[in-house]
């Protein structure tokens, strides 16, 4: 008998994080792979930004934080949110976490019960569902597809939603679709939850600012609903701060209280100097962000000529974030030698051990039809990563 909680024993293990560390695991053997697995990019953090730690540390921000975040980053996020979004809230309305992660699993446990609903359109960031899992909460999906662009209709919501449904969960720009919801696209989804007053709604923003087609849009803009969003964003995709942990929820003053209320438990708060250099990047200006934005505007176009030269795959061309999600089940059933793919996890194991790419598949994002690929890395190795999937599948008989 397992010493271990069923609670761990359901929890699948974060696929991206497993390809990764096979892609890693493979590397450390003298296999020269191109990972293509992680959503990290491949930019340095700006130096106004570390400059702002590195001050941190030699003024002595090494103590304990309050749980919620410093005032004065709190205050930072509420400028950005009415300057760039044009939502009011308070700095007692943010919570800032270890990553927006925790701000996503804050909000869960904060919101769901066991036996409760939550929506969550496919494909999806991999953590909802398992997040979900640990709240006891019960997953509706709503499929979509590369035809659709993969967003979900105002008549697919409220075909899903019944009286148990608690939360509606996405991401737009998407995680890993790229896809991106237009206001009048979101307008449509809020008349839906105007007329069920019991769906809460969150809203993961992080890829905001990886938008390829004009200002982001904000389904908390609505203000017969914002009072119910929940507000996920952070600092790692568009200040390149991967590894300095620090995401936030903006949500209603109950939700605020409950998850300061939660992390208080779990983590307390989050990393002084991480703290100290998000204050820098969001007080340093868009600038550096912008052209990361552009470099992943030219990698998408170089990709997505590329794949689409590949035959049997399916791709749209994405509106955001830095990820293709093309189709693969033409490769469904082909062997190479006494190897068969069945589905796309087999897919995506056979590109990184035969042609060293690693990708993830689509299973753990609630589409076992397709691969996610990062193009969150230099061109030369988008380039040679798209020759050696082309050679890979090329292969398959």
């Amino acid at each position: 008998m397992s010493a271990l909680s069923n609670r761990i024993n359901n929890l699948s293990e974060s696929q991206t994080i497993k390809m990764a560390k096979l892609g890693r695991e493979l590397a450390a053997k003298g296999v020269d792979i191109i990972s293509l697995s992680f959503g990290e990019p491949d930019f340095h953090t700006p130096e106004h930004v570390k400059d702002a730690a590195k001050k941190a540390m030699d003024d002595n921000f090494t103590y304990y934080t309050p749980v919620a975040g410093y005032p004065d980053l709190r205050k930072a996020i509420v400028k950005k949110l009415k300057d760039e979004n044009g939502l009011d809230y308070d700095a007692s309305q943010i919570v800032v976490s270890t990553g927006a992660k925790q701000a996503i699993a804050n909000a869960v446990l904060c919101l769901v019960n066991p036996g409760e609903e939550v929506i969550i359109p496919t494909p999806y960031w991999v953590s909802y569902s398992e997040v979900v899992k640990l709240a006891e909460g019960k997953s509706v999906f709503i499929d979509t597809t590369v035809e659709s662009n993969f967003k979900i209709t105002p008549e697919q919501l409220e075909a899903a939603i019944t009286p148990k449904t608690k939360l509606f969960m996405f991401s737009s720009p998407c995680n890993p679709t790229g896809s991106v919801y237009s206001k009048e696209e979101l307008a449509g989804l809020a008349e839906v939850f105007e007329r069920n007053p019991h769906v809460y709604i969150l809203s993961d923003e992080i890829y905001e600012h990886i938008n390829f087609i004009g200002g982001h849009e904000s389904i908390a803009q609505f203000a017969a609903i914002k009072d119910r969003v929940v507000i996920i964003n952070g600092f790692s995709k568009a200040y390149a701060m991967t590894g300095w942990r620090i995401g936030y929820t903006a949500s209603n003053s109950e939700i605020a209280a409950a998850c300061d209320k939660m992390q208080g438990q779990i983590t307390s708060g989050t990393c002084s100097i991480t703290q100290r250099a998000g204050t820098a990047a969001y007080d340093g200006g868009l600038e550096s962000v912008h052209h990361m934005r552009d470099e992943f505007k030219k990698r998408r176009g170089i990709v997505y000529d590329l794949l689409k030269e590949i035959d049997g795959l399916k791709v749209n061309l994405p509106d955001g974030a830095f990820y293709f999600f093309p189709n693969v089940t033409a490769f469904f059933g082909k062997s190479f030698g006494d190897r068969k793919i069945n589905n796309a996890d087999d897919l995506s194991l056979y590109l990184l051990e035969e042609g060293h790419v690693a990708t993830v598949g689509g299973d753990s994002f609630g589409d076992p039809k397709s691969i996610r690929l990062s193009y969150a890395a230099a061109e030369d190795k988008l380039v040679e990563a798209m020759k050696r999937i082309k050679a890979a599948l090329g292969k398959l008989q």
